[in-house]
C-alpha cells in the first residue's frame, strides 16, 4: 500500500500538486503558472516569534515619542505617527483621518497583536486557542498595514519642505524604522503553510485516489476538501468554502467602476493648498509633480508620477482587461494574464504615498499666519480610488481566466516545482 500524500491546490490557478520534503532554502512553485506556492526555512515560526517580540517595545516608543520637528521662521511644530491622522481629523476630513489611522496604526497594531498571540505559543509547541481565527486576521490584515508606504511618504514630505523649513527627527523616527524592518523580517521568514500544519494537518492521499478525487481548496487556510464542503465551514480554520469566489466578476467590476469615477475628481479636484505667509497656492496631483520636478527633485516626483498617476491608471486597465477576459474571452496565454493580475494586486497599495504626504504636511505645516497646510478635496477621491481598486483586485479570481482558457491549459495532479532559494 502507497502512503498517502499531502495535496495542495495553487490559489491563482486550482492545480493540484503533491507536495514533497524541499532542500532547506527552496521555494516550491506551480507548475502551471508559477505561484509561490510554499517554501522550507528552518526554524520559521521560531524566528519569526522572535523578530515580533523585539518589534514591540519598539513599536511603543515609534507611537508615543516625537516623530518630526519643523521649524519655520522661528517657530516649531513637532508631530508624532498619528498626527497625521489627526490633522485630518481635525481639517473635518473624518473619513479620510479614519483611513489613515486604520493603514498606519491600526492594521499594523492588530497584525502585531495577533502574531504575539499565536506565534509565541507555537513556537513553545503550543497550539493557543482561536489559532486559526488569529492567523486569518493576521494574513487578511496584510495588504492593509502600510507602514513601508507611511515612511516614504514621510521622505516625499521632506523633500516638499527642505527649501521651506528646518526638518528634523524625533527619537521615533529610528524606532519606526527599525519596527519596520523587524516586522518585514518576521513576514519575510514566516511560512504560511508551516502556521496551517501546526493548527491542523494538510489533507493528504493516497496516489490511486488522486484521480478520482473532486478537490477544493479553502480560500482562507488553503485545505483540500472534496467538492462537497463547498458552502461549509472549513474544519480547520472555520472558513466558509467555496471552490470560485463569489459573484467575483460583478463584485469586482462594480468595486472598478466605483473607483473609475472616483479618480476624475480626484484628479481634476487640487489635494492641498499651501498657504505661505498669506498666499496661497492649490496643487493637484499633476501639478504636484510637475512642481518637484521643476525644483530638481526628479526622483522624489518621479516616485509620486509613478505611484499616484501611473499605477492607478494600469490598475484600472488591467484590471478591466482581466475582467473581460475572464468573462467573454478565451485566453491563449493565462500565466501571462496571472503575473499581470499578481503585479497591479501587489503594487496597488504604494498609491497611498500622496494620501500619507498630505496628512504629514497638514500635521507638519500648521504654524499660524507663516504657513499652513490644508487637504483639498482631491485627496479625499484619491484615497477612494486607492481603496476601491484594492476591493476590485482582492474580489477578482484569477483561477477563472483557467476556467476560460479551457482544456487545453488543463495539468494533471503533479509534484511541485522546486527552485533554490527565497
Amino acid at each position: 500500500m502507497r502512503t498517502a500524500v499531502p495535496i495542495l491546490l495553487c490559489e491563482l490557478c486550482d492545480a493540484p500538486h503533491r507536495l514533497r520534503v524541499l532542500p532547506v532554502g527552496a521555494v516550491a512553485r506551480c507548475r502551471r503558472c508559477g505561484h509561490r506556492l510554499y517554501a522550507h526555512r528552518r526554524g520559521t515560526i521560531a524566528q519569526a516569534a522572535a523578530l515580533t517580540l523585539a518589534a514591540v517595545p519598539l513599536f511603543a516608543a515609534a507611537h508615543l515619542l516625537p516623530f518630526v520637528r519643523l521649524e519655520i521662521g522661528g517657530r516649531e511644530q513637532g508631530t508624532t505617527v498619528l498626527s497625521a491622522g489627526f490633522a485630518l481629523w481635525r481639517e473635518g476630513m473624518w473619513w479620510l483621518a479614519a483611513l489613515v489611522l486604520l493603514l498606519m496604526f491600526i492594521a499594523p497594531l492588530v497584525r502585531l497583536l495577533a502574531a504575539l498571540h499565536l506565534l509565541v505559543p507555537l513556537a513553545r509547541g503550543r497550539r493557543p486557542r482561536g489559532a486559526a481565527a488569529t492567523f486569518r486576521i493576521l494574513e487578511r490584515f496584510r495588504p492593509w498595514a502600510m507602514t513601508d508606504v507611511y515612511l516614504m511618504a514621510l521622505v516625499v514630505a521632506w523633500a516638499k519642505l527642505r527649501d521651506l523649513a528646518v526638518l528634523e527627527p524625533g527619537p521615533a523616527l529610528p524606532a519606526f524604522i527599525a519596527t519596520l524592518v523587524l516586522l518585514l523580517l518576521a513576514e519575510a521568514r514566516l511560512e504560511p503553510l508551516a502556521v496551517w500544519e501546526q493548527i491542523a494537518p494538510q489533507t493528504r492521499l493516497a496516489p490511486g485516489t488522486l484521480a478520482t478525487f473532486r478537490p477544493v481548496a479553502c480560500p482562507h487556510c488553503r485545505q483540500v476538501l472534496p467538492a462537497e464542503a463547498e458552502g461549509r465551514p472549513c474544519p480547520r480554520c472555520g472558513g466558509r468554502v467555496y471552490a470560485r469566489k463569489p459573484d467575483s466578476l460583478t463584485t469586482s467590476l462594480a468595486w472598478l467602476l466605483a473607483a473609475l469615477f472616483a479618480y476624475v475628481p480626484a484628479n481634476l479636484l487640487p489635494v492641498l493648498t499651501v498657504v505661505w505667509f498669506g498666499r496661497a497656492s492649490a496643487d493637484t496631483i499633476l501639478s504636484g509633480v510637475v512642481r518637484l520636478y521643476a525644483s530638481g527633485l526628479w526622483p522624489v516626483a518621479t516616485v509620486i508620477f509613478l505611484a499616484s498617476i501611473v499605477i492607478p491608471i494600469a490598475k484600472i486597465l488591467v484590471l478591466a482587461g482581466l475582467l473581460f477576459e475572464a468573462r467573454f474571452g478565451r485566453p491563449q496565454h493565462p500565466h501571462l494574464l496571472t503575473r499581470l493580475y499578481r503585479a497591479v494586486d501587489a503594487v496597488g497599495r504604494w498609491s497611498m504615498i500622496d494620501v500619507f504626504v498630505v496628512g504629514l504636511l497638514t500635521a507638519l505645516v500648521s504654524v499660524g499666519r507663516l504657513a499652513t497646510v490644508e487637504p483639498g478635496p482631491g485627496i479625499t477621491a484619491f484615497a477612494a480610488t486607492v481603496v476601491f481598486t484594492m476591493f476590485a483586485a482582492h474580489h477578482f479570481d484569477a483561477r477563472l481566466l483557467w476556467d476560460r482558457a479551457g482544456a487545453r491549459h488543463v495539468h494533471p495532479v503533479r509534484r511541485i516545482a522546486a527552485a533554490p532559494g527565497a
